[in-house]
């Protein structure tokens, strides 16, 4: 008997997310020394002084399980958010919730309507649960396309997953085409607003999704410590929905979910505006940087309100994608999203943005 045969058709067709490897794996299999990594919309300044010291603190525990509810962190963000705690879930990341709506609320037969390109996890996490992935293509701008996204929900949409600003392509929906699509969607389709770039939107009329949760409740916010407050390697995601909703969510999630350490840090980092904003202001000005460096080199890219930016080389990125990886310049390919002409690259350091803008100008002169 083969193996595969014992395992769920679902899974065993399941094509895996694909991560990076690491920098270190990276420089021993090309010689090369002190690369840059722009690939993973990272946080460049790292975590703040008070998200380690509290860590650190925190360590001394080790020996105990963390506070299975989270019960300190939840407290201190319902404050920030001015959210009621019941309000909130968490889980290892926001892939953490992910998985748990697709427990709650998808099946074999069920439907998880989603924009694409978009974030891998969607198809991972819909097709995990036996449901069908149903891709609804970008605009020409690469924005989501409301109307066709409505066009996309028949009677077995149970999900709808809006990563707003959409990654990879760093492009956004402002509050009346986000308000179209709830007032148009059936209220029995959980609406689920991927909002892990939030914090980076520099449009002034971005949704206010906390607030249009008074007048849906099947809408469901999520977002991460793992951008801006730089935590990524500690995985802290959360939820915001109606209580109810929440409560079922919280049945479904594994117990222990988030670790004392990653607690620790997300309140240690909740505290620190300052080194927010720090990240925020660094992160525009280096986008900044990206966009007129590009321009010069006659570029285009997609207009972003996240931490990064989606550039089309104009042909088949693939060359130049290996030529700076030897240059030790890490961006990331978008083949595995139909996006074969593009490369995704994350704003980083004045330093490390102007070596790419050096590396791109340097490969494109050959």
């Amino acid at each position: 008997m083969k193996l595969r045969e014992l395992v769920n058709p679902h899974i065993r067709d399941l094509e895996p997310y694909k991560p990076g490897k690491p920098i270190e794996e990276l420089e021993r299999e090309l010689g090369i020394r002190d690369s840059v990594k722009l690939a993973s919309n990272e946080c460049p300044l790292g975590p703040s002084t008070l998200a380690l010291e509290s860590m650190y603190a925190a360590a001394e525990e080790l020996n105990r399980y963390p506070e299975d509810s989270c019960h300190y962190l939840r407290a201190e963000l319902a404050q920030a958010l001015d959210v009621a705690p019941e309000r909130l879930v968490f889980a290892a990341g926001s892939d953490g919730i992910l998985e748990i709506l697709a427990k709650c609320f998808l099946g074999p037969g069920d439907e998880a309507v989603f924009p694409w390109p978009s974030f891998a996890m969607y198809p991972i996490v819909t097709q995990g649960a036996g449901a069908v992935p149903v891709t609804v293509p970008l605009d020409s701008e690469l924005r989501v396309d409301i109307g066709a996204l409505l066009e996309a929900v028949t009677d077995r949409t149970r999900l709808l997953f809006l990563a707003n600003p959409n990654n990879p392509t760093g492009t956004s929906i402002g509050r009346g085409a986000f308000r179209a699509l709830l007032d148009a969607l059936p209220e029995r389709v959980v609406v689920v607003a991927d909002e892990a770039y939030l914090e980076y939107v520099r449009r002034s009329d971005f949704p206010e999704t906390l607030q249009d949760m008074r007048g849906r409740r099947t809408l469901v916010a999520l977002r991460t410590f793992s951008k801006i407050y730089g935590l990524a390697g500690l995985r802290v995601g959360y939820g915001v929905g109606d209580p109810e909703l929440i409560g079922y969510l919280a049945r479904a999630r594994q117990p222990f979910n988030v670790s004392s350490l990653a607690q620790a840090a997300a309140r240690g980092a909740l505290r620190d505006r300052e080194h927010v904003r720090r990240v925020r202001d660094l992160t525009h000005k280096g986008l900044s940087q990206l966009e007129a460096g590009l321009q010069a080199l006659g570029l285009s890219f997609a207009e972003s309100d996240a931490n990064f930016l989606l550039v089309d080389i104009g042909q088949d990125a693939t060359a130049l994608y290996d030529a700076l990886l030897r240059q030790g310049v890490i961006t990331r390919s978008m083949a595995g999203f139909g996006l074969s002409n593009h490369l995704r690259v994350t704003a980083g350091l004045p330093e490390e943005n102007e070596r790419f803008l050096a590396a791109m100008a340097r490969e494109l002169r050959r």
